[in-house]
C-alpha cells in the first residue's frame, strides 16, 4: 500500500495525472502522516462508524479512515481528482468517491441512507471560505451526526470557542455553541501542506449535544436575531435589530425585551451569552403576530 502522506508522495501523484491546483477551491494537501494519524485518533473512529470526508484531495487522509472506519464516503467537487482518488483508493472496498458540491447535495440521501444506523462522523480539511457554510448545513441537516472534526484557518477555531467580549465573537462562535461542545485538538503549521497556505491551522473537533445547549421557541429566530446583531457590531442591539433586514421589531419591542431580561438600551450583540439569546429572541417572538 502506497501511503501519500508525503511531499515526495503527493509530488509524484500530482505530476503523474499533471494535476492543476485549483485556487477556486482552496487546496492545500496535507503532506504529514503524524497530523493525519492525530486527526484520526481526534476524530475517535472505529471500525463501527460511518464516515463523511469532506474535500478528500487526493485521498491522502481518506486511507487513514478506510483503515479505521467501517464506511467511508468522499465527497469531492473537483471532478479533475475523481481519477486520482479511484487511483489512490483502489484498493480500498469500505469506500464511496462522490463527485458534488457537498453544500448542494441531499445530505439526507448521503448520509442517513448509506449509513445504516452506524454512528456518522464528519471528517474534513475545509477551504476557509466556506468553512462556516458546512459547518451550519451539517449541524442544520436534522441527521444525527456524532461529531464533526475539521481542519480549519487557526483564527476559526478559536472563534468557534469563544465567548462573551471578545473580538473574536460572533455569529459563529454562538451557532456552534448551541449544537456542539467545540475543542481544538492540535495546531497545524502551515509547513504541513502542499501547497503552503499563508497560514496556520488548527484541528477541531465538535462533539453534537445530545439536545441544543438552551431552550428556545423559535431556533430560526434566534439566529436570525443573532445574525442581525454581529452585521453591525458597533450598534446597539436596539438599533441594530430594529434596521435588520427579514426582522420587524419596533426600537420600542426591542428595548423592552431587553428590559425584560435584565439588559439595558445600550447593550450590543457581543455581550450576549448564548443563554440571554435565547430569552431575547422568546421576549421579542410574544411580538410576531401582536
Amino acid at each position: 500500500m502506497a501511503y501519500l502522506a508525503s511531499p515526495k508522495a503527493t509530488k509524484e501523484i500530482i505530476e503523474q495525472f499533471q494535476f492543476v491546483f485549483q485556487k477556486r477551491f482552496g487546496q492545500n494537501f496535507l503532506v504529514d502522516a503524524n497530523i493525519l494519524e492525530k486527526i484520526v485518533q481526534a476524530a475517535d473512529i472505529t471500525e463501527e462508524d460511518f464516515v463523511l470526508e469532506i474535500g478528500p484531495g487526493i485521498g491522502t487522509m481518506t486511507q487513514y479512515l478506510c483503515e479505521s472506519a467501517g464506511q467511508v464516503v468522499a465527497v469531492e467537487i473537483d471532478r479533475m481528482l475523481i481519477p486520482i482518488l479511484n487511483d489512490t483508493l483502489s484498493e480500498y472496498d469500505n469506500v464511496e468517491i462522490i463527485q458534488e458540491d457537498i453544500l448542494k447535495a441531499d445530505l439526507y440521501a448521503l448520509l442517513q441512507k448509506r449509513s445504516h444506523n452506524r454512528p456518522i462522523k464528519v471528517v474534513a480539511n475545509l477551504p476557509y471560505y466556506i468553512t462556516t457554510p458546512i459547518i451550519m448545513r451539517l449541524f442544520e441537516s436534522g441527521i444525527e451526526i456524532e461529531n464533526i472534526t475539521i481542519m480549519v484557518q487557526k483564527e476559526v477555531a478559536e472563534r468557534m470557542q469563544t465567548g462573551p467580549g471578545s473580538k473574536d465573537y460572533g455569529a459563529l462562535s454562538l451557532a456552534v455553541q448551541y449544537y456542539a461542545d467545540a475543542k481544538v485538538e492540535l495546531l497545524v503549521s502551515a509547513s504541513c501542506f502542499m501547497p503552503r497556505p499563508n497560514v496556520d491551522s488548527a484541528v477541531i473537533k465538535l462533539t453534537r449535544h445530545p439536545k441544543p445547549a438552551v431552550e428556545v421557541n423559535d431556533e430560526k429566530l434566534m439566529f436570525q436575531i443573532i445574525r442581525a446583531s454581529f452585521n453591525q457590531r458597533r450598534k446597539t442591539l436596539v438599533n441594530g435589530l430594529k434596521n435588520a433586514s427579514g426582522l420587524s421589531f419596533s426600537k420600542e419591542q426591542v428595548a423592552a425585551a431587553l428590559q425584560k431580561i435584565g439588559k439595558p438600551e445600550t447593550v450590543r450583540g457581543e455581550a450576549l451569552t448564548l443563554s440571554e439569546f435565547a430569552m431575547l429572541t422568546n421576549e421579542l417572538s410574544r411580538n410576531i403576530g401582536e
